[in-house]
């Protein structure tokens, strides 16, 4: 396919290039990689240390999946500049297990789910006549409608505020809405460094005023922290199985292998290579395997499901630089990053009025691309039904969870998450029409 690429698959930049290009990859994933945790590590009340290595590990782990999908090892990995980092469509079923069993539970079920999405990039072909473009569009977009309530959790101080009286107060909402005009300002800025690091420059001036106004609590700050090195320890928090929770978080992994198939499209498209064949089947299977591969790696040195990142594809645009060998740049960049806790422990610190401004837009994208998803089919009646039944269940176990009070526990455990309720009923309701439409 003609392209207007600088620098192709194979070819390899001269040093100078390719550290800017991975930089500029860099500014356009960090936030996203490190917002997981800290979301998760804020709903789950986790002290400043904990949250720290979290987020450290979370930036070491996506080091280590990006080498792997832009080096490709056997039928591992697309062998694209592919960068992998923690997915956001797992955040709210892993709350809602980390409140059951805490982390050893989250990292087990997550290790033990994983090889559902491995297992799918063997089979995807016959399962995509049930799992429809409109089906993984509905779960995208209950995805990012579920996210936003956390992300205006965040805004109001998070749930620390709920606790201390704070939450929703002016500074709270003042330091919020600063990041969201400041990220809006810059992502409208025709220069195009202003506008990929947006999200970065909206933090940084968010996390300004917060330290003005005396938001931020230095006291956890030690000469050890700040000289220190992370050593990358498996099973540190241990692990714990429960099966409504590997039910729920199987049902993402299951949507992330969708999305992750037209990443890897989208990356080849970009990148100049054909979209059909056996090459690119073989990029695909690739592709999701190692997504799949990567989360369960991420399990054992104590981060969350890792995806591939879709604006990456954005910045090969941008930059007309497609070699998968500034992947190997940008993999290390993010290992280095990781094993040093003064970046993690700096983002742990950042109150979550900061992070929800940021997030909060983010999050909305999320939904909006469900929404182009869903929009980009012919939605007729029987398409209509089945987007009805999906958003009716899935956004009311989301605005009323009262609502399992009375069921078990392992009814509970799956159904608590909308994104999993609406999920499951877009697949079920969709089968079921295809099914009465083969027999009439």
């Amino acid at each position: 396919m003609k392209t207007d690429l600088i620098y192709g698959i194979e070819d390899r930049p001269p040093f100078k290039d390719a550290f800017f290009a991975a930089l500029q990859h860099l500014l356009a994933i960090f936030v996203a990689i490190i917002t997981p945790p800290l979301i998760i590590a804020g709903a789950l009340k986790l002290d400043v240390e904990k949250t720290s290595f979290l987020v450290s590990m979370s930036l070491f782990a996506s080091g280590i999946s990006t080498f792997i999908q832009c080096r490709r090892f056997g039928p591992l990995g697309a062998k694209l500049l592919c960068i992998q980092g923690t997915s956001f469509s797992f955040i709210g079923p892993i709350i809602t297990t980390g409140l059951t069993g805490g982390l050893p539970l989250i990292f087990g079920v997550c290790m033990a789910a994983a090889p559902v999405e491995m297992i799918i990039s063997r089979t995807f072909k016959y399962l995509r006549t049930i799992i429809t473009p409109l089906v993984s569009g509905i779960v995208v977009l209950l995805i990012g409608l579920s996210l936003i309530k956390v992300g205006i959790v965040s805004c109001g101080g998070g749930y620390a505020a709920m606790d201390n009286g704070t939450f929703a107060s002016w500074e709270n909402l003042s330091i919020a809405g600063l990041v969201l005009l400041s990220v809006l300002f810059f992502n409208r800025c025709k220069n195009k460094y202003l506008r990929m690091s947006s999200i970065v420059l909206g933090i940084c001036l968010g996390y300004g005023m917060a330290l003005f106004l005396g938001k931020v609590d230095m006291s956890s700050l030690s000469t050890d922290t700040l000289m220190g090195f992370n050593i990358p320890l498996p099973f540190k928090y241990g692990l714990d199985f429960n099966i409504s929770s590997f039910i729920a978080i199987g049902l993402v992994y299951l949507i992330t292998a969708i999305e992750a198939t037209g990443d890897v499209t989208a990356n080849s498209m970009i990148s100049g290579l054909p979209i059909e064949g056996e090459e690119y089947v073989k990029r695909v299977s690739g592709g999701v395997l190692a997504d799949g591969f990567n989360s369960f790696l991420a399990g054992i040195f104590n981060s969350f499901p890792n995806s591939i990142f879709a604006q990456n594809n954005g910045i090969i645009q941008l930059t007309g630089v497609a070699s998968r060998y500034v992947g190997y740049y940008i993999a290390a960049m993010l290992v280095l990053l990781g094993l040093f806790p003064i970046v993690g422990t700096i983002f742990s610190l950042m109150p979550d009025s900061v992070l929800g401004g940021a997030t909060l837009l983010m999050f909305g994208t999320v939904a909006a691309a469900g929404v182009r998803i869903v929009s980009s089919q012919n939605i007729g009646r029987k398409e209509t039904l089945v987007l009805a039944v999906s958003l009716s269940l899935g956004l009311g176990v989301e605005l009323m969870p009262d609502i399992l009070v009375h069921a078990p526990q392992a009814i509970k455990g799956i159904f608590s998450s909308g994104i999993t309720t609406g999920g499951l009923t877009a697949i079920i309701a969709n089968a079921v029409i295809r099914i009465k439409e083969e027999r009439e």
